[in-house]
């Protein structure tokens, strides 16, 4: 298993901007962020394959959200634009030690989130 610790939530108003980290304590292969609004099941955000270059965006985010990796530093990032109150969640990261490739599904470890809240 390896640990993830994200960071970066906050307050931000509509409009607005945040930039999410995650940092893992090992190598991984691909990773990706989830989210959970209050009385909703968790849901899929982004994705990243392995070697960061494919990508994969649930439509609500999709122009709007920008996900990477640095890999030398085990670290994964969401870059948030045009934040709206819907966005509002606790975001989690997660990565998967089974697949290189994109996923929605093969996650194995996860982060314990971190809260965007985002203010009309």
């Amino acid at each position: 298993q390896v640990q993830l610790v994200e960071s970066g939530g906050g307050l931000v108003q509509a409009g607005g901007s945040l930039r999410l980290s995650c940092a893992a304590s090992g190598r991984t292969l691909s990773m990706g962020w989830f989210r959970q609004a209050p009385g909703k099941e968790r849901e899929f955000v982004a994705a990243i394959g392995k070697g960061g270059g494919t990508t994969d965006y649930t439509d609500s985010v999709k122009g709007r959200f920008t996900i990477s990796r640095d890999n030398g530093e085990n670290t994964m990032y969401l870059q948030m634009n045009s934040l709206k109150p819907e966005d509002t969640a606790v975001y989690y990261c997660a990565a998967s030690l089974r697949t290189r490739f994109t996923t929605r599904t093969a996650y194995d470890s996860w982060g314990q989130g971190t809260q965007v809240t985002v203010s009309s």
